[in-house]
């Protein structure tokens, strides 16, 4: 057995909006810091600048690490030097993974249709309050959810078809979606939101399969009531196991992507875990963090090149 064979290896990788030669040196030098030995650094570039610069360094290191302060360590220096930098042990990056979740508000589109839906029945602010400090883990999500949801009542129920022509679709969410589609990837949103818009964007980016809430509606009007089960954390984790197992998968061969606390476990359970945009509390649990650049970083996370 060579030496190269005891090495444990792990794949940094490095997402900015412009060229990151300025960057390396700082990400080397926060590498060396946590005790890894760079005389074995390979240096990859993946992506030049369509959409954005993506460089990723393997390295081969005598002795093992933890991933978590690795991980923390690179966090810290994504903050300080405004892109983003992620660790990965060697070995994940080599899973085939063929099913992908997400969540949906705030990370497939820009806006928390709760949020939206509270704006169109006059009491925005009230609810975009509460939601804020669901997402932040301060609160218990599916208590805060009925709440929410009960200050909607009377709502004329046709506000859902113009709330739906206005979201905004995140950055990169096409192209991550349709390149994953063509690789043979099942995908799904599990959406602690409404059912109605999750099922407009999955015809809109042509999605397989969507898990919402359903939103009760009588005589054209909100009652204020949720049918059925509500999808909150322990429900997407629930749902990512499920599927995996439904499509003859290990949860290693799973990716999820979200934002809130919310996603947490989901996050946790997947093979691979990624925080889009996310809460502080978010990015610091969560596997991979994404805050510079769009949704589509996420194939580079998964080995995808366009060099």
């Amino acid at each position: 057995m060579t030496n190269s064979e005891h090495n444990a290896r792990y794949v940094v990788t490095l997402f900015g909006r412009e060229s990151l030669s300025t960057h390396i040196d700082a990400v080397t030098n926060m590498l060396t810091q946590q005790g890894l030995d760079l005389s074995t650094i390979t240096c990859r570039t993946l992506s030049e600048g369509t959409p954005y610069y993506v460089q990723q360094l393997t390295i081969a290191s005598p002795q093992t690490h933890s991933i978590e302060p690795l991980r923390q360590a690179c966090l810290a220096l994504s903050a300080q030097i405004g892109i983003d930098v992620t660790v990965q042990d060697f070995e994940a990056t080599q899973v085939s993974r063929q099913l992908i979740c997400f969540d949906m508000d705030s990370t497939l589109i820009g806006q928390e249709v709760i949020d939206e839906l509270a704006k169109e029945a006059g009491i925005g602010e009230q609810v975009a309050e509460i939601t804020e400090r669901a997402m932040q883990g301060e609160l218990d999500f599916q208590q805060s959810f009925r709440a929410r949801v009960a200050l909607l009542k009377g709502l004329d129920a046709s506000v859902l078809e113009q709330i739906a022509d206005r979201l905004t679709i995140n950055e990169g969410a096409a192209r991550l979606i349709s390149t994953l589609k063509a690789q043979g990837y099942h995908t799904a949103i599990f959406s602690g939101g409404f059912v109605f818009f999750a099922n407009y964007l999955k015809d809109k980016l042509g999605l397989h399969e969507v898990h919402a809430n359903v939103l009760d509606v009588v005589d054209g009007e909100v009652t204020g009531n949720v049918v059925g089960t509500v999808v909150d954390a322990q429900r997407k984790a629930v749902l990512l196991q499920q599927l995996a197992e439904q499509h003859g998968l290990t949860l290693a061969q799973t990716v999820a992507v979200g934002d809130g606390a919310n996603d947490l476990p989901m996050l946790s359970l997947a093979g691979l875990g990624v925080a889009f945009h996310a809460k502080p509390k978010v990015r610091a649990a969560a596997q991979q963090a994404i805050s510079h650049v769009g949704l589509d970083a996420v194939l580079y996370l998964l080995g995808h090149s366009d060099i």
